[in-house]
């Protein structure tokens, strides 16, 4: 059995329609949206309404950690539009969301990232597409369980829940195979990112459960560029699948 695993798509539709070739399934950790490319500034829905310069200057201030001057920035920016945000964001998303659940290989198994819009999805997953969050499913003999979504943060994206909600869809899970979820366990070797040079929130939850419940391996993405990719918890072997966006190559999963 060969399954390959993506996280981090953020739009990067013409890898993600050949990211299932030579496996039996594909499993996507989340986050298709892409609202701003860090690395390159004129792509995302962002530069598309404001523009990229606008975009260079939200960049600099989240980077530099004054999340309050990138709100007021981001205000007076929606503020001039002839649309409210609101509605100018779901059209743009149910744009890209369209492309790219159409590129998704059957047999899929998804779930939610911290950027994407979980009241969405059901109209765009085909047949062929299962979405997943505090569940499982059974692929080659193993048990896989999903855990959707991230924390909160001073970012405020979409898709952020509190500690509680999110340990209890862990909890939900029980002893699986194979732990699948958007973020890492709350390691810093794991959560550190190195080019933007911060800690992201990593799971208390997942790394309880890691302890308690050894599962055979832990996949996640939601750091595009960490410290450490892979690292045993126990008899569990971690794993960032990597930065789809970036790579366009999923880590394959063979047993």
């Amino acid at each position: 059995m060969r399954v390959h695993v993506v996280s981090d798509v953020h739009g990067n539709t013409d890898a993600l329609a050949r990211a299932g070739d030579g496996a039996d399934a594909l499993i996507c950790l989340g986050d298709l949206v892409l609202f701003l490319d860090y690395a390159d500034h004129s792509r995302g829905i962002f530069p598309d309404l404001f523009g990229t310069a606008n975009a260079d200057r939200l960049v600099e201030l989240r980077t530099a950690r004054r999340f309050d001057e990138a709100r007021d920035l981001g205000r007076s920016l929606w503020a001039g539009l002839a649309v409210d945000r609101d509605t100018a964001i779901e059209s743009a998303v149910r744009r890209q969301y369209a492309e790219l659940f159409a590129a998704f290989p059957t047999p899929t198994y998804a779930t939610y990232g911290n950027v994407d819009i979980p009241t969405l999805w059901s109209e765009y997953a085909t047949p062929g597409t299962t979405v997943l969050d505090g569940q499982r499913i059974e692929l080659g003999g193993l048990v896989f369980g999903f855990v959707g979504g991230g924390l909160r943060t001073p970012m405020r994206t979409p898709y952020e829940i509190s500690d509680e909600e999110y340990a209890a869809k862990v909890e939900a899970l029980g002893e699986v195979d194979v732990l699948c979820s958007h973020i890492p366990p709350d390691v810093p070797d794991l959560t550190y990112d190195t080019v933007a040079r911060r800690f992201e929130r990593g799971s208390r939850a997942l790394l309880d459960a890691l302890r308690r419940t050894r599962p055979r391996y832990a996949l996640f993405g939601h750091v595009h560029q960490p410290l450490v990719r892979r690292m045993r918890i126990g008899s569990t072997e971690c794993v960032n699948v990597g930065h789809f966006a970036a790579t366009g190559r999923p880590f394959a999963l063979e047993w």
